[in-house]
């Protein structure tokens, strides 16, 4: 389609705020994948893979931002890096032939079950992360695989998962998952990316505009998150307002909001 003036305000404002919502929350493809389908009216499977540009130029920009920071550390999270990866490659197969659509109706009920996590022990988030916590690699494994294989297949929430998977059960500080959510993510969307490429999937006008303003999105906020004392805190309760905004949206709350008026 031919983009007007208003598209490009809406891609740019729009990817804007999903970077800042992915990089200190989750979700932010909410956004972005509404402004794909809705606004500019792309195919579902074409909409997953144009929305891929912007993410994995928002990770990469968040990751160098907490890297510089020396908030990034590797050497203790190769567990979840090397089987995340793994999961997302097998999802990102899955997706080039099967659509999502189905199964987006089924993750209305999934933020509902992500927010009571979230809502169940609020002093959780809060924590320090214990550097000499080890998960149990049969725990461990099977939740990185999956939450891999999920993130690669759809995207759309998987930041909110990983933040549950990565604070509750892995036991680390929310500022600290979300150092680890924005490297991972770079690096199996830049696998993603090269298949869907492949498959003519993207369109990358689209994807470029999308990609400048998750890219400054992302990076303001890393540099927030890296420097304010409060950043975990503010990082929960974005995570809260995000999850809530996604199940009123996705059970038509803000539709019948609109009709009303």
């Amino acid at each position: 389609m031919e983009l007007e003036f208003y598209h490009y305000l809406i891609i740019i404002i729009g990817s804007a705020t999903a970077g800042f919502i992915n990089t200190l929350a989750g979700n932010g493809s909410a956004i972005t994948l509404t402004i794909l389908t809705e606004v500019l009216q792309l195919p579902g499977n074409m909409a997953n893979a144009t929305n891929r540009v912007g993410i994995v130029f928002q990770s990469s920009a968040s990751t160098f931002a907490f890297y510089k920071n020396g908030k990034l550390d590797v050497k203790n999270n190769w567990q979840p890096i090397l089987f995340i990866s793994i999961g997302a490659i097998a999802g990102i197969f899955l997706a080039i032939w099967v659509s999502n659509e189905q199964f987006k109706q089924v993750f209305r009920f999934m933020m509902v079950f992500m927010l009571f996590a979230i809502l169940i022990k609020p002093k959780r988030w809060l924590q320090k992360t214990d550097p000499n916590k080890k998960m149990n690699p049969w725990i461990g494994i099977p939740l990185f695989l999956g939450l891999g294989f999920y993130g690669g297949f759809i995207q759309m929430g998987m930041g909110v998962m990983f933040l549950i998977v990565m604070v509750l059960v892995a036991k680390n500080n929310i500022i600290d998952a979300n150092v680890l959510k924005s490297f991972i993510v770079a690096l199996y969307t830049i696998v993603a990316i090269a298949i869907f490429h492949w498959q003519g999937l993207i369109d990358w006008k689209i994807g470029g505009l999308m990609a400048i303003g998750q890219t400054a999105g992302g990076w303001w906020t890393a540099q927030f998150a890296s420097k304010y004392p409060s950043a975990d805190l503010w990082a929960y309760r974005v995570l809260i307002v995000v999850v809530i905004g996604a199940i009123l949206n996705m059970f038509g709350f803000f539709t019948w909001i609109g009709q009303l008026f």
